[in-house]
């Protein structure tokens, strides 16, 4: 229960957190199912940014065969998928060289045929509008800011954040409390690390029987390029430099519509070296000559990151609890070598969407819905993630080179019929950093301005913005373990695992200190991941802060 007798309460049969593929898909699902039953089933989708989208970033090359199931007449309905890919290219990079890596070569599943190369955030705008034309309500710029249980211990709905609260926690003229939404069933589909799906996961075990979640920090910017230089359709990915063999990740480049390309750079947060910063590596990349060849004479248009969940198979937790369940990247079901997880979120949505209204057709309510884990253990999700599930880890043990050829050997005999004997371990990201002494220092290029760019001049471009005067949404356990413990053993990573310039370390008379510039989040939640003592929790700030992408 949550104590409070000043928030007003709404009460809806399904509640869903979050308004990306995942949660969208399971609304509008949820409305076709329960028209199909000739039920009335209310449906409300809570969405964090200011509208739907702003939070949304992906690369994003989607596969729809999830929604060809969903809205079999979407290519009917002007959806923003209108661009095919034709073209797939994989560059092995070298520090002045590539080498192009025959496509012939890995398993059928990893051809983009079929697929669109798309914004994101449009292909939620679009989804959006399907959902309100079936009924359901959606309210963007309100944060999910608790977890509401009844007497029994059962999830009962969740409150929004109260709005207008100083950063002392007094309230401020404007100060409006949340408002709870009490469901029959709460969906959780935050995204990846969501502050209250990570409550969730905690307090009723889901995680018990699962392997770690392991992640990547995704940083992508849009750019504008010369006309003569674009192939719509065209997918870029590369591996190699600048990343050395034992630090995962790569790039990609995706020719989108209107001369514009979406290209980015993944590490996985796995690595050792506490100096090494994803933003720069990303920035290094682009001046790669096969890169730079494409990106000279455009303009970069937009900029951000998120966290991206590598986990797979081994790393899904329990799907379902008494009164919600997890969908989406709430629970990751990324493929990582098809760098695709849209389709099977949305498609984890419609399983529990479907269990729901089961549910509510037999009068059932706030119980656990263990027909969507039976429908996920039985699904082409769990097939296919199960066939790639030792590709990350191999790549991890054995390093780029070793660990590629390894993990391409599995996924063929996996996509033959020869399931391998064996589950490779996963180990959790923020206990792999080395201490500062036993690794070297990097040293990175300034910033040219013209193909390589600041944190300050590329969070600009991701329209960040918070209300200043608000509690500080990147809490620290113990405000002196920066100084104390990570500044002297790892030289606080945070100044450089951060893209967007939130965590530095001020010198001052008295000594150091860590400043939080919480106003530059762009919500990636990479410090609540790779921070090696776990001291930072991110929670949701005032709704609607944050990012807004328009084109992501």
């Amino acid at each position: 229960m949550s104590g409070r007798t000043d928030r007003e309460a709404m009460p809806y049969d399904i509640v869903i957190v979050g308004g990306g593929p995942a949660g969208l898909s399971a609304a509008i699902c949820v409305k076709q199912a329960a028209t199909a039953k000739d039920i009335d089933v209310s449906v409300c989708v809570l969405e964090k940014g200011a509208e739907i989208g702003a939070h949304i970033l992906s690369g994003a090359v989607v596969d729809p065969r999830a929604l060809d199931e969903l809205l079999p007449d979407w290519r009917d309905r002007d959806s923003p998928l209108t661009v095919p890919v034709v073209e797939n290219h994989h560059w092995i990079l070298t520090a002045k060289g590539k080498t192009e890596f025959p496509h012939g070569l890995l398993p059928p599943f990893m051809n983009n045929k079929g697929c669109y190369t798309l914004s994101l955030g449009n292909f939620c705008r679009w989804l959006a509008g399907q959902a309100e034309a079936l009924g359901v309500e959606i309210f963007p710029g309100f944060a999910a800011a608790e977890v509401l249980f009844d007497d029994e211990g059962r999830v009962k709905g969740v409150a929004t954040g109260d709005m207008g609260v100083a950063r002392d926690g007094t309230h401020k003229d404007s100060y409006t409390p949340g408002l709870e939404l009490h469901a029959k069933y709460t969906f959780f589909a935050e995204g990846v690390r969501g502050h209250l799906s990570k409550q969730l996961i905690r307090q009723f075990a889901l995680d018990r029987d699962a392997q770690p979640q392991v992640y990547g920090i995704g940083i992508k910017e849009l750019w504008d390029i010369a006309p003569e230089k674009h192939v719509p359709g065209r997918v870029i990915h590369t591996q190699g430099w600048p990343l050395d063999d034992a630090t995962g990740g790569g790039g990609f480049l995706y020719h989108q519509a209107n001369n514009q390309v979406a290209l980015g750079f993944v590490t996985w947060l796995n690595y050792a070296n506490p100096y090494l910063s994803p933003f720069d590596e990303m920035q290094r990349w682009k001046t790669h000559p096969a890169i730079r060849a494409i990106l000279e004479g455009g303009r970069r248009v937009s900029y951000g990151a998120r966290a991206i969940n590598d986990g797979g198979w081994q790393s899904v937790p329990k799907l379902t609890f008494p009164g919600g369940a997890l969908i989406g990247c709430s629970a990751g079901f990324v493929n990582v070598p098809r760098i695709k997880g849209t389709h099977t979120a949305m498609k984890t949505g419609m399983m529990a969407a479907d269990a729901a209204v089961e549910a509510i057709a037999s009068q059932r309510a706030n119980d656990a819905l263990d027909a969507y884990q039976d429908a996920y253990n039985t699904s082409w999700v769990e097939k296919e993630l199960r066939g790639v599930r030792n590709t990350l880890p191999a790549v991890e043990k054995l390093g780029n080179t070793v660990g590629t050829v390894v993990a391409g050997t599995t996924m063929w005999l996996e996509h033959w019929g020869v399931r391998m004997p064996f589950t490779l371990r996963h180990h959790r990201d923020n206990e792999q950093l080395k201490r500062k002494e036993h690794v070297r220092p990097i040293a990175y290029p300034k910033p040219d301005g013209v193909i390589s760019f600041d944190k300050l001049s590329s969070v600009f471009l991701s329209n960040t913005n918070h209300e200043e005067d608000q509690p500080v949404h990147l809490t620290l356990k113990d405000a002196t373990v920066p100084v104390r413990i990570n500044l002297p053993l790892y030289d606080e990573p945070a100044q450089r695992y951060c893209p967007a310039g939130v965590y530095e370390i001020v010198e001052e008379t008295a000594g150091p200190r860590l400043q939080i510039n919480a106003q530059n989040c762009v919500h990636c939640k990479t410090c609540d991941i790779k921070d090696p003592t776990q001291n930072i929790n991110w929670v949701v700030p005032e709704g609607g802060g944050g990012p807004n992408y328009p084109n992501m």
